[in-house]
């Protein structure tokens, strides 16, 4: 079993970053593969990052390339996703999830967090 507890979200300008947080425990938590998807209203949950359980390989969707980026603390298995020139597409819940593998598909995720709501405004 992998609890994995986001915080970092918030309202901010359009411009703007933020910086999100996943905590991941568990016995097995540092074999996971974790990453970010993100859910806005009245759409289907999105992949957003990824990064390998060793940290050293990670992925990022192609519209968030150049101004997101993840990485992981392997001792304390904690992911961050930095966000930076924010747009208001960015809006939605933003989720962590843990995987045994590199997978874009949200369903082969094993595990999730509660998310955390990230606004961007005008």
């Amino acid at each position: 079993q992998v609890h994995l507890v986001e915080s970092g979200g918030g309202l901010v300008q359009t411009g703007g970053s933020l910086r999100l947080r996943c905590a991941a425990s568990g016995s097995t938590a540092s074999v996971y593969d974790l990453g970010w998807f993100r859910q806005a209203p009245g759409k289907d949950r999105e992949f957003v990052a990824s990064i390998s359980a060793d940290g050293r390989r990670a992925w990022l969707r192609e519209a968030v390339q150049g101004r997101f980026s993840i990485s992981r603390d392997v001792v304390e298995n904690i992911v961050y996703l930095d966000m930076n020139s924010l747009k208001v597409e960015d809006t939605a819940v933003y989720y962590c999830g843990a995987s045994e593998g590199y997978y874009t598909d949200p369903s082969q995720y094993d595990f999730w967090g509660q998310g955390t709501q990230v606004t961007v405004s005008t």
